[in-house]
């Protein structure tokens, strides 16, 4: 400010003496300087004194620690999820199927048998005679070849080739499942292999008709445990246990909100999926293994899949010079005729067609099921022994 204030009077007084006048300015700059300097030594010590207060108040600690780690527990508890999936999932694989043209999953059952669904091994029914390769957890793989399959059931049985000593998950009994009880279901979702996710039972005896994609692909029929453990394709085939390990169900379809319209992806899991109970796949597993072909329950009679009321009406009118009640047949035994009205199967209430055959499904051929249906507009009930029909 003096040299600016000096400048400034200078050049209002006219002055000529700029070049002696040098002087002058020179002596004052210098003051100038002294002074800043001492005003910079004050500012340093106050900046000082405000450093070492705000170091008191810093946010940062160089003396910060988290603790010691905890160290890590040797075993789970009995029944937890990470306990099942550490047993279980040696004994779950990955399935592809013709190369990378589609992958499922399965289990290994005692023999080193691997259970999974016919689809699964069909490319969902688009595909005979498929070439197919299994991946372990430890990191093997193997060339695999079909032991039986049964479409009806979507069940099939495959064995691994040059590979022994595999672990093998226990079977458990489906009919003691009920709604609420803990599941985990273990698989390969889009090709993730050793998969695990875990949720309920959401409900049982859930009828379920999954289509197959080609048109000679034979309808499936299965009362099922739905489960909301979250199960996805590629899951198909994989086990759905129990707190125990056993297994429960076979992992076999989903229920979706469909596919993305715009990216194109296909729908995924929402909560709703389905599992084939593992009493009705273990009588076909027996069978397969011991046979290659497996047999499945029928009542000898045909069924109205247009019928508008509740409940199955047996067809009035034959198909392909077929007479729709099979003489001798089951039904006809038991006293029902065409036109009849099956409305309860069992302990099952029937509502269509669709769910008189999931609930026949779910018994074996040589069953004896009391039913209930309405004849002539009367209520009826008959026992009715099932028979049995090739796959």
């Amino acid at each position: 400010m003096l040299l600016r204030h000096t400048a400034g009077q200078d050049q209002q007084n006219g002055s000529s003496r700029w070049p002696a006048g040098l002087r002058r300015p020179r002596i004052r700059l210098l003051a100038a300087m002294a002074g800043a300097c001492l005003a910079c030594s004050l500012l340093a010590g106050a900046i000082g004194g405000y450093v070492a207060v705000r170091a008191a108040d810093s946010p940062t600690n160089a003396s910060f620690t988290l603790g010691q780690v905890p160290p890590i527990p040797q075993n789970r508890p009995a029944g937890s999820v990470a306990a099942v999936a550490t047993r279980d999932t040696p004994a779950v694989v990955m399935i592809k199927v013709d190369g990378s043209e589609g992958t499922g999953s399965g289990f290994v059952i005692q023999g080193g048998y691997i259970v999974t669904d016919n689809h699964v091994i069909t490319l969902d029914g688009l595909a005979s005679n498929t070439s197919l390769r299994v991946y372990f957890s430890d990191g093997r793989s193997a060339r695999a070849v079909l032991v039986g399959r049964d479409p009806f059931s979507d069940i099939a049985v495959i064995k691994a080739q040059g590979v022994t000593g595999l672990p093998a998950l226990t079977l458990g009994n489906s009919a003691s499942v009920a709604v609420g009880d803990p599941v985990v279901a273990i698989g390969s979702p889009l090709g993730l292999a050793d998969t695990v996710t875990s949720g309920i039972v959401s409900a049982v005896q859930r009828p379920v008709q999954p289509g197959g994609a080609a048109a000679m692909t034979p309808q499936v029929f299965f009362d099922a445990i739905q489960t909301d453990a979250p199960i996805n394709p590629g899951n198909s085939g994989g086990p759905l246990v129990n707190a125990s390990g056993q297994v429960i169900g076979v992992d076999a379809a989903i229920d979706t909100l469909g596919g993305n319209p715009i990216t194109g992806t296909q729908g995924g899991n929402i909560g709703l999926g389905f599992a084939i109970p593992i009493d009705q796949a273990q009588r076909v597993i027996v069978q397969l293994v011991r046979t290659g072909h497996a047999t499945h329950p029928v009542i000898g009679a045909m069924l109205n899949g247009s019928y508008p009321g509740t409940g199955a009406q047996i067809s009035q009118h034959g198909v392909r010079g077929q007479p729709p009640v099979l003489p001798g047949g089951p039904a006809a035994q038991a006293g029902l005729r065409p036109g009849d009205v099956i409305t309860r199967f069992g302990n099952q209430p029937v509502s269509t067609a669709d769910t008189l055959q999931d609930a026949i499904m779910s018994h074996a051929p040589g069953a004896n099921v009391r039913v209930g249906f309405i004849e002539q507009g009367q209520s009826r009930q008959a026992m009715i022994r099932l028979g049995a029909a090739g796959s």
